[in-house]
C-alpha cells in the first residue's frame, strides 16, 4: 500500500478548486479541535500531569533524533506492514487508548468513529475499558481490521474477568493491561474542573452494562452512581501476582502498558506477556519522569524478541519512523486521534491517520529506507 498517494489527492483537490476539508499542520488542527470540545474535555485531552513537563518533554524527545538520508537507493514501492500475533497489518501505527474519546466527537460516540476509521484504514483500534459504547458495539465496526482491547482491572476480580472474557467472546484478539493508572496521577487541568470528564460524559458503559456488574444493583439504582460510590473508574492496585491471574485468565495475547524500565520488562516477560508496551501515559500519570522515546532502546534490548508497542509524545510520520528505527515495532497515535475526532468523526480520523502514514511513507522513499527492516539504530544520529 503507497500511504504517499493521500498528498496526490490533496493536490487533485486544488487543482479542482477544493482546499483541503481539514487541517493539515498539527498546530492547525490542534487549534480547531480546541474550540470544538468541550473546555472539560479539552483539559483532560490537551493537559498532562504537575506541570506538564513530562508531557511537553516526550514531544521534545523526538527532535534529539535525526534520520540519516541514504541516496541512490530511490525506493519506489516501501512495505510498511507488521506482523503482530499472527495478524498482518499494512502499517505500522495504531489508535492509542485514550478514555474520552467518546465526548470528543461532536455525537458522543467518538469510539465508534475510531472504529469506523480503523476498517477504513487498515489502522487497529485499541476499544478501551473507559467507552462511550459498549465494546460489543464497538467492535463490529472494525470490519476486517484486527481491534484489541485496553484494561483497567477493577479491584472486584468477578468484574475483571467479566471485561476480559467479554473482550474474547466480542472479538478482540488481544488485551493491553494498563499498569500505571490504579490511582490517578495529579492532573491540575482535571482538577479545576473538580471531577473527571469521563462521568459526565457517559464513558463507562462498558462498566455498567456489564452482567456482572448489573446483577449487584438493586431495582432502583442508578447504574452509574453506583460505579462510582463503588469502584473506582480507572482499575485498582495490580502487581505482579495479578499479572499472573490474568494470564491463567485469558489465552489471549497480553500487552503490559506501562513498562519503562528493561527490569520490569525482563521480568513481565517472565511472567508470560505475549508483548510489551512501552509507555508514560503520554505524560498524564507522573510528571518527571523520563520521556517514553528514552526509555525505549533499554526496552527494547530487555524485550530480547517479544514485541515492543510504544505511544507517547508521537506527533508525526517523522515522529513514527523515529520510533521504529529506535526498535518500537508498532506506533501509537493518542491525542492526534481525539483532534481528529473532535474536528470530523470519522472523516476526521481517517484525516490524520493518513496525514501521519503519507509523511512517514515520504520519509522512508526519500531518504532511501525500502522497508521497516531497513530503519535500524544506525540510521539515526543524536542532534
Amino acid at each position: 500500500m503507497t500511504f504517499a498517494n493521500y498528498q496526490d489527492e490533496l493536490y487533485a483537490q486544488g487543482r479542482r478548486g477544493d482546499a483541503p476539508q481539514y487541517p493539515i499542520a498539527l498546530a492547525d488542527l490542534e487549534e480547531k479541535a480546541s474550540h470544538m470540545m468541550t473546555p472539560k474535555t479539552w483539559g483532560y485531552v490537551a493537559g498532562g500531569a504537575g506541570n506538564e513537563q513530562t508531557q511537553r518533554a516526550n514531544v521534545a524527545a523526538f527532535e534529539r533524533w535525526g534520520l540519516y538520508p541514504r541516496m541512490l537507493v530511490a525506493p519506489e514501492e516501501r512495505d510498511l506492514s507488521i506482523d503482530l500475533f499472527g495478524h498482518t497489518f499494512p502499517s505500522p501505527i495504531f489508535m492509542a487508548p485514550i478514555g474520552v474519546y467518546g465526548p470528543c466527537a461532536q455525537d458522543g460516540h467518538g469510539d465508534l468513529h475510531c472504529a469506523e476509521a480503523s476498517a477504513r484504514t487498515g489502522v487497529p483500534f485499541f476499544a478501551g475499558t473507559l467507552s462511550a459504547d459498549p465494546m460489543e458495539d464497538v467492535v463490529p465496526l472494525l470490519g476486517d481490521t484486527t481491534g484489541f482491547f485496553q484494561l483497567y482491572t477493577p479491584p472486584d476480580r468477578d468484574l475483571a474477568a467479566s471485561l476480559v472474557h467479554r473482550a474474547e467472546k466480542a472479538g478482540l484478539k488481544g488485551i493491553a493491561v494498563t499498569l500505571d493508572t490504579w490511582v490517578t496521577g495529579w492532573r491540575p487541568r482535571d482538577l479545576r474542573g473538580a471531577h473527571y470528564p469521563q462521568v459526565p460524559s457517559t464513558c463507562l458503559t462498558n462498566y455498567t452494562s456489564d452482567p456482572e456488574f448489573r446483577k449487584r444493583l438493586g431495582p432502583d439504582d442508578d447504574p452509574v452512581e453506583t460505579f462510582i460510590q463503588n469502584l473506582p473508574i480507572f482499575g485498582g492496585p495490580f502487581r505482579w501476582e495479578d499479572l499472573d491471574w490474568l494470564r491463567a485468565e485469558t489465552d489471549l495475547p497480553i500487552m503490559a502498558k506501562g513498562i519503562c524500565h528493561p527490569d520490569d520488562a525482563r521480568r513481565v516477560k517472565d511472567h508470560g506477556v505475549d508483548a510489551i508496551y512501552c509507555s508514560n501515559h503520554g505524560g498524564r500519570q507522573a510528571n518527571g519522569g523520563l520521556t517514553t522515546l528514552e526509555c525505549l532502546p533499554g526496552v527494547v534490548e530487555a524485550a530480547d524478541g517479544l514485541p515492543v508497542l510504544f505511544d507517547s509524545g508521537v506527533r508525526s510520520g517523522a515522529d513514527v519512523v523515529k520510533a521504529l528505527a529506535l526498535g518500537a515495532t508498532a506506533v501509537g497515535i493518542g491525542r492526534p486521534i481525539a483532534y481528529g475526532l473532535a474536528i470530523g468523526g470519522t472523516a476526521g480520523v481517517e484525516h490524520v491517520l493518513r496525514m501521519i502514514l503519507a509523511e512517514a511513507d515520504l520519509i522512508m522513499a526519500v531518504d532511501g529506507y525500502p522497508t521497516l527492516a531497513d530503519l535500524t539504530p544506525d540510521a539515526l544520529a543524536r542532534t
